[in-house]
């Protein structure tokens, strides 16, 4: 076994990024804080080919160094855009079609292992550090999916879930074993 080579890896431009079929999949991020959790979002975002990234509140935005450290680039290559509210992004993209999940521990969340996407495109909602997901947003969701979580704490970095959570419903929406 050997690591492969940068040019072994079959890395898209960003034109054939902009141009591939895209994972049904848009991530809004409600008021979190950190640039380098947005900036990680994105990268995972590319890494997945998703539609998209929507930044809300007090989100950070790009063009920012801090981002770019974490997203190395893949503010160039995902969409993102930006709304004032989440409550805002959230209706645009209900009334677009969208299954709006929240990801946060709710009283009626399903656990994400158990959770089954149906055939409309995903907006998965990840809220503020601390406070999680507002309760604006939960009102407007279609439901809540939970990470499930055995140890003390009960909570991961916004980063962390995002990558679980994305992979999860990519090998669902991909049928990939």
């Amino acid at each position: 076994m050997r690591k492969l080579e940068m040019h072994e890896l079959g890395r898209k431009s960003v034109a054939e990024f902009k141009a591939a079929d895209k994972t049904p999949i848009v991530v809004v991020l409600d008021n979190v804080r950190s640039m380098h959790n947005v900036g990680a979002v994105f990268r995972t975002a590319d890494a997945f080919l998703l539609r998209g990234v929507v930044l809300c509140g007090y989100t950070p935005v790009p063009p920012h160094r801090d981002i770019q450290k974490t997203a190395l680039g893949a503010t160039e290559t995902v969409e993102w855009q930006y709304a004032a509210t989440t409550v805002e992004a959230v209706q645009a993209l209900k009334d677009g079609g969208y299954h709006i999940l929240a990801v946060e521990q709710a009283s009626s969340s399903i656990m994400l292992d158990a959770f089954q996407p149906g055939d409309r495109p995903l907006a998965l909602v990840f809220g503020n550090e601390v406070s999680g997901v507002d309760a604006s947003v939960i009102a407007l969701a279609d439901g809540c999916i939970e990470i499930p979580q055995l140890g003390m704490k009960h909570s991961l970095n916004i980063s962390v879930s995002t990558g679980i959570v994305i992979w999860d419903l990519y090998c669902k929406l991909k049928n990939v074993n």
